[in-house]
């Protein structure tokens, strides 16, 4: 009864909000679009989203670590990491015997790794169809459910045929049609890491996402459907510049090969075996531009703690610092570390991703402060009128930016 109780009360919530039934919503994730880059290379159709909708001039803040399947993960679950098990874009699971990669087929379409409920998951229980163009954890199922629409990653399918593809799922009858479609766009990340943040090849990125943005509008406007669909536009992390001057190199301190480390920069994580563990501590402890972050730290500022994905050691280098295992690879691969890099602290600036809404539910002209992205998933549910899991993330901050948020 509670959930049929509380999915009516949203229904009549939103009748008042300038539409007669609960909202479509468009989700576009743009990969390492970092927070600034709206003001600094003003992309015409991003910017109108943001004058005419509501936007996070400080941009919004990464769960740690601020990489890609995390964060995308958690946008769509509303959980840290430490919640939803998805601790890195690489992982290994000692209860398995197996380990997690981002271009594993096999693991990726693997529910066993995928915890939490996703938003599409959510709204498919409840009624509402859902569509994922290539969001992070869509290829799996999630309690024996998929999206009614749902790709297979593919990083070479055209940006102009994943928006034609998302507006003919719009054009469906209104029985198949989905109220909930995700769009994801890497191109961004590529030109920061090849590139760096302040590149000119970062600036052509950014127009080339936009002009898809653009073709996106110009379809719903054919549609008639311009301000009848809530669009929210938003990314995973945002980007460091890297230098080959900055690179700390774990055997000048200790014996790298101790038992296995998942990701090594800039955040190290690193099971060393247990009769390691204190050797490894104390070497971390001399390692200049290298924190390691003890289990208090990594539960009380990152709520990353408790999962047993996460292993006994986790450190994080300095903004724009890359940690390399050894001397040979520093001196073949360092001189290319020139382009950029996230997995740094959250919290800092270079690291926080943009926000943009707009549509019926949203307020116009407005702006948010900066906020955690596992609020986005609450959100996401009031907007579609249906009644949210549990989550960690709250409507406290982002809930500003509806129209009417009681």
């Amino acid at each position: 009864m509670r959930r049929v109780s509380l999915t009516l009360i949203l229904g009549v919530f939103l009748a008042g909000c300038a539409t007669d039934r609960p909202s479509t919503v468009i989700l576009v994730g743009l990969d390492g679009f970092r927070y600034d880059y709206l003001d600094r290379f003003s992309p015409p159709h991003l910017s109108r989203l943001a004058q005419e909708g509501v936007y996070a001039p400080d941009g919004i803040v990464s769960v740690f670590p601020s990489k890609t399947f995390p964060n995308f993960y958690s946008i769509a679950t509303g959980l840290y990491p430490a919640h939803h098990g998805v601790v890195a874009n690489t992982m290994y699971d000692g209860a398995l015997g197996a380990g997690f990669r981002i271009n594993d087929r096999d693991a990726v379409e693997n529910p066993t790794w995928w915890g939490g409920e996703p938003i599409w998951i959510t709204a498919e229980k409840q009624g509402v169809r859902a569509a994922n163009f290539f969001w992070v954890g869509s290829e799996s199922p999630h309690d024996g459910l998929q999206s009614s629409f749902w790709k297979r990653y593919d990083e070479s399918v055209p940006g102009e045929e994943r928006v034609d593809t998302v507006l003919a799922w719009l054009d469906l009858p209104e029985a198949e049609r989905p109220r909930l479609v995700t769009l994801y766009f890497s191109e961004t990340d590529h030109a920061g890491h090849r590139d760096g943040p302040e590149s000119a090849e970062v600036q052509a990125s950014v127009a080339r996402v936009d002009a898809w943005i653009g073709r996106l509008l110009k379809g719903l406007e054919a549609r008639g459907l311009y301000d009848k669909v809530d669009l929210v536009v938003l990314a995973d992390h945002g980007m460091a510049q890297l230098s080959p001057e900055r690179i700390v190199v774990l055997e000048d301190y200790l014996d790298p090969s101790f038992g296995r480390i998942t990701e090594y920069s800039p955040n190290l994580l690193w099971d060393p075996g247990a009769e390691h563990v204190a050797e490894v501590e104390a070497a971390l402890d001399r390692m200049p531009h290298v924190t390691r972050l003890d289990r208090a730290t990594l539960d009380s500022l990152y709520r990353y703690a408790g999962h047993p994905r996460i292993p006994p050691i986790v450190a994080l280098a300095d903004e724009g610092w890359t940690i390399m295992a050894t001397r040979e690879r520093a001196e073949r691969f360092g001189p290319g570390t020139d382009g950029g890099m996230h997995g740094y602290d959250p919290g800092l600036p270079s690291q926080r991703s943009v926000f943009i809404a707009r549509g019926p539910s949203f307020k116009s002209g407005a702006s948010v402060p900066s906020f955690t992205n596992v609020d986005v998933y609450p959100l996401l549910a009031r907007i579609l009128g249906i009644e949210p899991a549990d989550v960690d993330g709250s409507l406290d901050i982002v809930g500003a930016a509806l129209r009417n948020r009681n």
